[in-house]
């Protein structure tokens, strides 16, 4: 078992590691300047040249992404002065010759345009796009598993028909043009009836102190729940239709069970192996589908910083936010092949 972990986890680390080289080569060869959009393009040559040393931008590229490594790294290697690690909080320092081994909490830099510690940023606007994941999969598990046992229980009839086809428009329309439709339709033509607002954040702060406002959550995780919905309903019904063929549920029938405690004690439950996995892995997936979203929506989240970020060509809050999804989406991998290599012996071995 340990083997088992220590594969997914030394797998995990790689991606990361992919992720890193793959958004900071992204980032440098869009076009535009970072410098010009902080003081304009109308600064002199000196000031322009001290910003761009500060940034660490002089300097050749594989170096900058040696250096942003090194700065994300637990484990990081600098000169023995107070001086090349002052910015990291860590916990151990040890010499190693010249140099000095400094064990430390990632670091992800600052803000080019506010200086302010991008942990911090992240720390604020994390739990939006939590709070938001998890109520759209709330909405889709539920929803989706109700909608796919209805479907399998009518099938082939007209209920059977209008829930698939209903699926297949909520898996194949875009996240942002779903986006678009549902808050013009219900936060703005349909706002008198709804009550719901075009655009808002779970907390709101106004005159009277900042608050919760919890139907602002509803229109932005309906839409990002669309899609797991359908595929949720899909899983359900067709797992349902395998269930009900068994000969455990013939002999349920020949016992005088009646169909509610046939679907809810045998059917439903062993139907729902496909439907578990596919939440667990949609979880982080919508993590990361939720930044169109989010903007959309005006929601204060990572999405929504990071698409301002990139705006601003802000790259370290662009690596961070994007650093933090990876690590949510390895981390929640490892722990649903954990679950199920504890549940069958076989995926460990396999593994």
């Amino acid at each position: 078992m340990f083997q088992f972990i220590f594969k997914r986890l030394l797998y995990g680390t790689l991606v990361i590691f992919g992720v890193i080289i793959a958004v900071f080569f992204i980032f440098h060869i869009l076009p535009g300047n970072p410098i010009n959009m902080l003081a304009g393009r109308e600064i002199d040559v000196k000031t322009r040249e001290q910003m761009t040393k500060d940034f660490g931008l002089d300097k050749p590229l594989a170096e900058q992404l040696a250096l942003y490594l090194n700065d994300f790294s637990p484990l990081s290697i600098h000169e023995n002065t107070p001086q090349s690690y002052k910015n990291y909080s860590f916990l151990l320092t040890v010499p190693v010759g010249k140099n000095i081994l400094v064990l430390k909490k990632p670091y992800l830099r600052r803000s080019y345009h506010t200086t302010k510690p991008v942990s911090d940023i992240l720390v604020e606007n994390i739990w939006g796009t939590i709070w938001l994941a998890l109520a759209s999969m709330s909405f889709a598990t539920v929803f989706g598993i109700i909608l796919g046992v209805v479907a399998a229980l009518n099938q082939n009839k007209w209920l059977d028909h209008f829930v698939v086809s209903i699926s297949v428009i909520g898996i194949s329309a875009p996240s942002f043009v779903a986006a678009i439709m549902v808050s013009i339709i219900f936060g703005y033509y349909l706002k008198d009836y709804t009550g719901l607002n075009l655009q808002g954040s779970l907390w709101v702060l106004d005159e009277n102190g900042r608050h919760l406002v919890l139907r602002n959550i509803i229109l932005p995780a309906f839409t990002l729940g669309l899609r797991p919905l359908a595929i949720i309903v899909q899983l359900t019904r067709g797992s349902m239709l395998e269930v009900l063929t068994q000969d455990y549920i013939r002999t349920a029938k020949a016992k005088g069970l009646n169909k509610f405690q046939i679907i809810a004690k045998h059917a439903l439950k062993n139907a729902m192996n496909p439907v578990i996995t596919a939440v667990s892995g949609w979880l982080a997936t919508l993590m990361g589908g939720a930044f169109f979203i989010e903007y959309i929506f005006n929601w204060k989240g990572l999405g929504y910083v990071t698409i301002n970020a990139v705006e601003k060509l802000d790259f370290p809050i662009v690596m961070g936010s994007t650093l933090v999804v990876a690590v949510f989406f390895v981390l929640i991998s490892i722990a649903v092949d954990i679950f199920y290599a504890m549940a069958d012996p076989r995926i460990r071995l396999k593994g």
